[in-house]
């Protein structure tokens, strides 16, 4: 039986938007094969970011390290060879050709969960679909069908600032990310 003190934190590299099915793969083979307990985490950090589509939120998780898969795990023996042919795995962080991958040091592991955890805390964020100058619809509201350049855009307030020409005079309106579209 391997003692916890064994295991170690490493970074595998994979394939940019396939470390979810990287996680599951590494996880479904070990326990195929019984080496399972041999791994203690494997953690693919995400955040939660809200964009707003078509008028509506959506929430989305953001892989926060794109490409990167941390794995607390005692990778002595057959262990490293079954990660490395997992497809989409790159081979581990840090290792020399042919060599064994370095493992990461404490402080580094602890920036990098303590990370994940304020991720997991902070919750939601949303991402601003809006520049300033690009041409909306108001979607929503009493000018509902006109269309305006954006002026401003209100982070705080989720606010736009939108100059629409009403009988030939352009007029300031200001309007929620809902009211309005992308053109």
């Amino acid at each position: 039986m391997v003692s916890v003190t064994d295991k170690k934190w490493y970074v595998i590299r994979a394939v940019t938007g396939q470390e979810a099915k990287v996680k599951k793969y590494i996880t479904t083979e070990l326990a195929r094969v019984g080496l399972d307990s041999q791994v203690e985490d494997i953690l693919v950090p995400t955040e939660k970011v809200i964009q707003i589509r078509k008028g509506k939120k959506v929430q989305k998780e953001k892989t926060y390290f794109p490409g990167y898969i941390m794995i607390k795990a005692d990778i002595s023996g057959e262990i490293l060879h079954i990660i490395r042919s997992i497809t989409n795995v790159l081979g581990f962080l840090g290792e020399t050709k042919g060599g064994e991958p370095i493992p990461l040091r404490t402080s580094e592991v602890n920036r990098m969960l303590g990370k994940v955890d304020e991720l997991a805390i902070s919750g939601e964020q949303i991402s601003i679909p809006f520049n300033i100058g690009e041409s909306v619809k108001v979607i929503d509201g009493p000018f509902n069908g006109f269309t305006g350049s954006i002026d401003n855009v209100n982070e705080e307030k989720r606010k736009l600032e939108i100059m629409v020409k009403i009988f030939g005079r352009k007029t300031p309106l200001e309007l929620s990310y809902m009211q309005v579209e992308k053109i």
